[in-house]
């Protein structure tokens, strides 16, 4: 709502948790957001690179002019990925992110990806539990996590 009455655009930059979301262990943004980027190599395991998402068709109807406004973003991002961001095409990286993209189908990934999270909330856990009751003592910025990274407010003292 608040992208539309702005007229702006909903990004979400979901680099971090590609793989998270690849296996479906976490959910996507694809449902909210008009463009959606990620890299390919952290946790979606594939080649260092990008992925750029996008809607196309309708984006609102206008009821001033009874038109229907549509989404005008692949021209303006080809232009800027090629010749602005890319200089060209690299065969081996396309090949190496096909093969990672098909890996991130696999039975196999979506259990990596299941077991990359209870890892993190292990991690978290023992990093916040109480040093009485076997843990580090350390406050967590958002007290867990519910993905695999863990943010440790370092400007507290461990609590005993």
């Amino acid at each position: 709502d608040i992208c539309d009455k702005a007229n702006a655009y909903l990004l979400a930059d979901m680099a971090h948790i590609s793989g998270l979301v690849a296996a479906k262990v976490l959910p996507g943004p694809f449902a909210h957001a008009d463009l959606v980027m990620t890299t390919s190599h952290k946790s979606l395991r594939g080649p260092r690179g990008a992925l750029i998402f996008f809607r196309k068709g309708v984006r609102r109807h206008n009821a001033k002019t009874g038109e229907d406004d549509m989404y005008d973003l692949e021209s303006r991002i080809n232009a800027s990925v090629f010749p602005g961001h890319q200089g060209g095409p690299h065969n081996h990286t396309i090949a190496a992110l096909a093969v990672a993209l098909k890996q991130a189908q696999s039975p196999d990934f979506h259990a990596y990806q299941t077991q990359v999270l209870a890892n993190a909330k292990a991690f978290a856990k023992r990093l916040s539990e109480d040093r009485a009751r076997g843990g580090l003592g350390f406050s967590l910025v958002s007290g867990g996590t519910d993905n695999h990274l863990v943010l440790v407010e370092t400007r507290l003292k461990p609590r005993p």
